[in-house]
């Protein structure tokens, strides 16, 4: 029989580190300002999306991955969190409460500045090959070439924080990693 003690907890008493947070439907803006409310650092990425209706033509920020936001907390800060309303759990790799590296979360923040058609897509892919952009905001970011659809089409996957961004990027853009 497994105890607690036998499973990773990277919460931190001093140390802050990003963290995953699984919130109800439609409710990750609130979730963030409620978050703020309470002084604890969080994070949602946002994308632009345009609508046609027959009419007029309106902008929308939604979030880029659904019910996700990224909290960046200590230790005491952990109940706090689960207390906030419509706030479901911390997302947990088999029964593992594991941080998000710092240099992901940088990532994602220029995807969702680089203004690129991007959206998320929950799950695993087969291995591909290893990939890194090589011009534009997103140069450095690396990850694995998953499926090239025509010319500008693929797919990057993030292990740690156990999402893929598909994105619109130019081949070209692109270099093998050996």
């Amino acid at each position: 029989m497994s105890n607690i003690s036998d499973h990773e907890n990277h919460l931190h008493p001093t140390e802050s580190k990003w963290f995953a947070v699984y919130t109800r439907s439609k409710s990750e803006k609130v979730v963030q300002r409620l978050l703020g409310n309470k002084e604890i650092e969080c994070y949602l990425p946002l994308q632009k999306v345009t609508r046609r209706y027959s009419r007029k033509i309106k902008s929308y920020e939604i979030p880029l991955i659904t019910c996700y936001i990224f909290v960046k907390i200590v230790k005491a800060q952990y109940v706090p969190v689960l207390e906030t309303e419509n706030v479901v759990k911390f997302i947990r790799l088999a029964k593992n409460l594991i941080s998000i590296p710092e240099d992901e979360m940088d990532i994602l923040k220029l995807v969702v500045g680089e203004g690129e058609n991007v959206e998320a897509q929950l799950g695993r892919f087969e291995e591909g090959d290893k990939v890194e952009i090589i011009g534009g905001r997103l140069t450095g970011l690396k990850g694995k070439l998953i499926e090239i659809q025509g010319k500008k089409q693929m797919v990057v996957e993030l292990d740690n924080v156990g999402f893929s961004l598909k994105m619109n990027i130019d081949i070209s853009l692109l270099r093998r990693v050996v």
